[in-house]
């Protein structure tokens, strides 16, 4: 019998085309490319592992924010932080690139938490979108993004009312707002209509208005840096919530044949080292943090 996830069957090589790129303050790029395997197995958590040039043989690992399953495309928002991720903001609409993927186990939904709570720190927002947009209809999510610099897109003034969050914190992503998802901004930089704090503060302000039976149905699903899942984990044991947090690692392969990506995770057996890239990105943040 196999070990291997069963999920790695799914991942596929093609050449992807960019079909736009577009620009943002803080050297941040929204890229759409034709990739059609990858947007159709696409699912919230899982990433893309992208050639970034042709002169650079490293790929790099980003998370898939949008899909359109039926045009064949696939969104990623990044942050220039190397020489990769530059080559790959020059890239321009026609451009040819080879996408590996999609690659990692997604977040998993639970029918009696139809509440949840999504938080997305930087460049974690990505995987927030993506699940938030995949959700069912009849869900009622809130989604909480953080970030010192400007935020990848236009804020305006949300138009859905969330009971619970401070007055005057109204700045929300407009697509979001758009599809009926709530959302919700939080900053230090003191960006106009958001919460002024970290993320995980707005987060444990909204659940502590909370009744316990509304918080019986909340999950949180959270994705940044680690030291920022670290303190999503703490909110929700102080909440006594479930809670999937998605990892940030640095990777070579991705597809779980270096073994460079691993964390320390706790298991009914025992601790043991897990790949971010197959064995996750998605893990329980109990069995990765020690909170």
């Amino acid at each position: 019998m196999s070990t291997h996830p069963a999920h790695r069957g799914t991942i596929a090589l093609e050449d992807g085309v960019v079909l736009s790129q577009q620009t943002f303050p803080g050297e941040q790029f929204v890229i759409r490319i034709e990739a059609k395997k990858c947007a159709a197995r696409a699912e919230p958590g899982s990433f893309a592992h992208l050639q970034v040039d042709d002169d650079i043989p490293m790929r790099r690992p980003l998370s898939i924010m949008r899909v359109d399953q039926e045009a064949g495309w696939i969104e990623i928002l990044y942050k220039i932080v190397g020489p990769g991720l530059a080559a790959l903001s020059r890239r321009r609409a026609g451009d040819r690139l080879s996408v590996l993927g999609p690659i990692g186990k997604p977040f998993e939904l639970h029918p009696a938490r139809s509440k949840p709570l999504l938080i997305g720190g930087g460049v974690g927002i990505p995987p927030m979108v993506f699940l938030a947009e995949r959700m069912p209809q009849d869900w009622q999510p809130l989604v909480l993004m953080g970030s010192e610099i400007p935020f990848p897109f236009v804020t305006r003034p949300s138009t859905i009312l969330v009971p619970g969050i401070p007055e005057g914190v109204i700045a929300t992503m407009p697509s979001l707002d758009t599809q009926g998802v709530a959302a919700r901004l939080a900053s230090r930089s003191g960006f106009p209509g958001c919460f002024d704090g970290f993320v995980t503060e707005l987060a444990s302000v909204w659940l502590a208005t909370l009744t316990p039976a509304t918080l019986a149905e909340v999950e949180i699903f959270a994705c940044g840096p680690t030291p920022m899942l670290e303190a999503v984990t703490r909110v929700a044991k102080r909440f006594e919530l479930p809670c999937q947090v998605s990892l940030e690692e640095f990777m070579a392969c991705a597809v779980g044949g270096c073994a460079g990506c691993t964390v320390k995770v706790k298991t009914p057996t025992g601790p043991a080292m897990k790949r971010v890239c197959v064995d996750g990105p998605v893990f329980d943040g109990y069995s990765v943090f020690d909170v």
